[in-house]
């Protein structure tokens, strides 16, 4: 069927109105015989990352305000609903609800979270990356139920599984080639049907351990959509919404119901969807917006269920087709009454959790960040708290496995470290993967290359206290294929111990097992061997806590530019 759309702008909002031609009335008369469109409320959010409680510091703020916590998320849902028809709202998710977690959640393999999301009213959830943290059967059983096949069930009661839908269209059982979890959902609201498609980015092997998606295989999510979204409409179903866990990033001039500049792999994806999708709730990059891509509503509620997105549709009676759509991101404000029901829950499990998360296992002389310095114009530099996490994981090897240096990855490290006493739970929340740490084999050639993958991936690698080398901001970006082809990092300036590298020479390096796999993109990596498995790295940094206490954050001197050392 031929469809326009017009876009009409609102404070707060982004508006779509679709009209079917030879579907306008041509008098009052015949516009008052019309049957009334179906009002449909989606509320949406994303990325929760098990922040059950309220998250603090910077990730517990936006537009200006303190928001998030489960408590007062279920409130807003609530009181969102009432101002609705209660029976024609429908709650969905774009992922990463779990994963990354802070302990309260984590130390339960996240079914706190689950727990709380379904007693809050979810409907559907698409998977996000961290979703295949734990490999395929633990997000299947995390669906369907029972206790923990290592740990059992640790809060001494059954886990019955979420009271809500994962959607997962675009993750294949390799063997068999069909998808892991049901592709689809389609629910009806006073006769008409809504479908929602949800998925995860294509790129989930790259960014998620080996053993996370072993057995998988993940396809690209336009085509994937406009696949499935065929299948709906045979199925009667011309209401679309896809529920996708990726996403982009509108300009930092952007308020959080804008889209001003915006750019990333959403961008591409939507303007390759299917005219019959209406509507992308998008994630992963944390980030808050409120677009029209391609003559669909595309939204953002940020993260750490700081915001929830508002959606109202009118739905067209007899064709099923969407009218308008549009959306408004409400800050998830602490002013609001708790949810007796989330406080009771989150009660309960802090009770299990006992006294280990008030654990106190070290103390810091200021505030240590995560925060990287800028590298060429952009934030490419070296991070405090990741050189920290380095140093602590050479520690923990340095005797034990024979390594020289080594290196943490940045999207490892979570959260900041406040100054004065830090407790487990702290330092949990820093580094909640649970990753091991393993020591291995490079070259010195091998070396080179794996840091010039860093400009290929454009992710920064935070070296121990043992490893300096110098930048060339005019040097030569390899390629994934061939990374070593790069120049950007001066030749004959990587030191370790203050000794230049050898390319010939072996070196024992220790990095964390994701990264050990080629994560984020570094396959260089995997060519290293003799490889040795160590302790979770967790457990490291709580030992140099301890150990180095008080703990000062370090100097940025490791990695340098050719304006601060000249190269002859």
């Amino acid at each position: 069927m031929s469809i326009t759309r017009m876009r009409r702008a609102a404070v707060g909002l982004t508006v779509l109105a679709v009209a079917a031609f030879g579907a306008v009335a041509t008098s009052p008369e015949e516009a008052d015989a019309r049957p009334k469109p179906v009002d449909v409320t989606l509320l949406a959010l994303n990325d929760f990352h098990g922040n059950l409680e309220p998250p603090s510091g910077s990730s517990g703020t936006i537009a200006g305000q303190t928001a998030g916590g489960v408590e007062y998320l279920a409130t807003h849902l609530a009181e969102l609903r009432a101002a609705a028809k209660k029976k024609n709202t429908i709650t969905v998710a774009a992922g990463d609800l779990i994963g990354a977690s802070p302990l309260l959640s984590a130390a339960f393999h996240d079914e706190p979270t689950i727990e709380a999301l379904s007693m809050a009213g979810l409907d559907y959830a698409s998977v996000g990356n961290h979703e295949f943290d734990e490999g395929a059967a633990e997000l299947l059983r995390i669906q369907n139920g029972g206790c923990h096949p290592v740990d059992g069930c640790a809060d001494g009661t059954p886990y019955r599984g979420a009271g809500f839908t994962y959607l997962s269209a675009n993750a294949f059982k390799t063997a068999t080639g069909k998808p892991l979890m049901a592709p689809y959902a389609i629910h009806k609201v006073q006769g008409v049907k809504v479908g929602f498609i949800g998925m995860t980015l294509e790129g989930t092997p790259q960014i998620v351990s080996q053993q996370g998606v072993a057995g998988l295989t993940f396809a690209d999510e336009a085509d994937t959509a406009n696949r499935y979204a065929r299948e709906l409409r045979r199925k009667g179903v011309e209401a679309i919404v896809v529920l996708l866990h990726e996403g982009g990033t509108q300009a930092a001039t952007g308020g959080i119901n804008d889209c001003v500049g915006m750019t990333g792999p959403i961008v591409d994806i939507a303007n390759r969807m299917d005219p019959s999708i209406d509507v992308v709730v998008s994630g992963h990059t944390h980030q808050a917006y409120n677009c029209n891509i391609n003559d669909k509503l595309v939204t953002s509620a940020s993260s750490f269920g700081r915001l929830v997105t508002d959606i109202d549709l009118k739905i067209d009676r007899r064709s099923g087709d969407i009218l308008t759509a549009s959306a408004n991101n409400v800050v998830v404000t602490r002013d609001v009454a708790k949810d007796p029901k989330q406080t009771a829950l989150i009660n309960r499990y802090k009770t299990v959790l006992g006294p280990v998360a008030g654990r106190q296992v070290g103390v810091t002389n200021t505030a240590i960040t995560r925060s990287q310095e800028t590298l060429f114009g952009t934030s490419l530099g070296e991070s405090p708290l990741g050189n920290l996490i380095a140093d602590a994981q050479l520690a923990a090897t340095d005797d034990e496995e024979g390594a020289v240096a080594a290196f943490m990855n940045p999207g490892g490290v979570r959260a900041d470290l406040d100054a004065g006493p830090v407790t487990y739970e702290e330092a949990f929340t820093v580094q909640p993967f649970a990753n091991n740490l393993v020591t291995l084999d490079l070259t010195g050639a091998q070396l080179y290359c794996v840091l010039e993958q860093q400009f290929v991936t454009a992710r920064t690698l935070y070296p121990s206290a043992t490893v300096g080398y110098v930048v060339d901001p005019n040097g030569t970006t390899g390629t994934m294929a061939d990374p070593c082809a790069g120049t950007r990092v001066v030749r004959g300036s990587l030191t370790i111990g203050g000794t230049a590298v050898d390319p010939a020479a072996t070196y024992r390096v220790t990095v964390n097992n994701f990264l050990a796999g080629g994560g984020d993109g570094f396959s260089a990596l995997t060519g290293g061997t003799n490889q040795v498995t160590g302790q979770i790295d967790l457990d490291a940094f709580v030992d140099y806590l301890t150990a180095q206490s008080p703990v000062s954050a370090p100097t940025l001197d490791r990695i340098r530019t050719t304006a601060e050392v000249p190269v002859s």
